[in-house]
């Protein structure tokens, strides 16, 4: 059979995709951003990076066009949101930032349009969500915001049609999933929820058919995976799981192929990237991971499907 690659280069197409995990703390916070190609899963380490060390920042992307990483912790919470321009992986910082200094926030994204961002935690547990259009990266926050204020969630989205921030918590950790409609940013909460009260996890999506949750803690480290079936919202969980139980870590999709949940902790930082085939669910683990352990790591992507 002749792959996709190959395909690809007879009808003169090459693939441009790539997923990226940004920031972390290896025992000290980083500003490194690792660069993944979808065709091989090769990695590369971009020489831009994030503009300061941070952890705990929030992702979104519009596809075909930029990535940004948003607020986090330097030592003090900050507003800053960095943009990554897929094209040449340059990298700029929004004027406008965050509506507040925030971390352990969560991102998600109606690509080509507007990105979103939960701030998480500044100073207090917020339920703020702010909106970036695409167009200007003009910010505007929403007058709905989360069901309840919390940190540490995790965010993904069925592009077109809504985005979901999943768990999160500290004072109480929630199952609590909160759904956006983007025609309108109204709020509704699922009725499904998380299969377990859970934080510190990671979401990534197979926009059109489904979107998945990777728990992190609930309360103790879990494998558990979480998917999501668009067409209804209802909830099964994987079989498969992650290839080890861990929280703080990170996750981005080429949708209509497979999605990634990287790094994390176990009690020990990892450098683990476990990847899910979308056609089924299966879940293999890359020879490459990131390039060094590290948690408090977030993703984003360019998915060429979207693109």
């Amino acid at each position: 059979m002749v792959s996709a690659w190959l395909n690809s280069l007879v009808s003169g197409t090459v693939p441009t995709g790539a997923g990226y995990f940004g920031g972390g703390d290896e025992a000290v916070l980083v500003a490194t951003v690792d660069k993944f190609f979808f065709p091989s899963d090769s990695r590369t380490t971009l020489g831009t990076g994030l503009s300061s060390a941070r952890g705990g920042p929030a992702g979104m992307a519009n596809c075909g066009t930029a990535g940004y990483f948003a607020g986090g912790d330097t030592g003090s919470d900050v507003d800053t949101v960095d943009k990554f321009l897929f094209a040449d992986d340059s990298r700029t910082t929004l004027g406008t930032g965050l509506s507040a200094n925030a971390r352990e926030g969560a991102g998600m994204s109606n690509s080509g349009t507007a990105g979103y961002v939960a701030l998480g935690y500044g100073g207090a547990y917020l339920d703020t969500v702010d909106k970036f259009a695409f167009s200007d990266d003009s910010r505007t926050t929403l007058g709905t915001g989360l069901s309840s204020a919390r940190a540490s969630g995790s965010g993904m989205a069925n592009s077109g049609t809504a985005g979901y921030f999943g768990g999160g918590g500290e004072p109480t950790i929630v199952d609590t999933v909160d759904k956006f409609a983007f025609s309108d940013d109204s709020r509704t909460t699922l009725g499904t929820g998380l299969s377990a009260a859970s934080r510190n996890g990671a979401g990534m999506a197979n926009s059109g058919t489904a979107g998945y949750f990777a728990l992190g803690r609930a309360p103790s480290a879990v494998d558990t995976v979480d998917k999501f079936a668009f067409s209804d919202d209802s909830r099964t969980t994987l079989g498969t799981g992650l290839s080890s139980a861990r929280y703080q870590l990170g996750g981005m999709a080429n949708s209509g192929t497979a999605g990634y949940f990287g790094g994390g902790n176990t009690g020990t930082n990892v450098d683990t990237v476990d990847k899910f085939a979308f056609s089924d669910d299966s879940r293999t683990t890359l020879g490459t991971g990131l390039s060094a352990a590290r948690r408090y790591v977030e993703g984003i992507a360019n998915s060429e499907t979207l693109a």
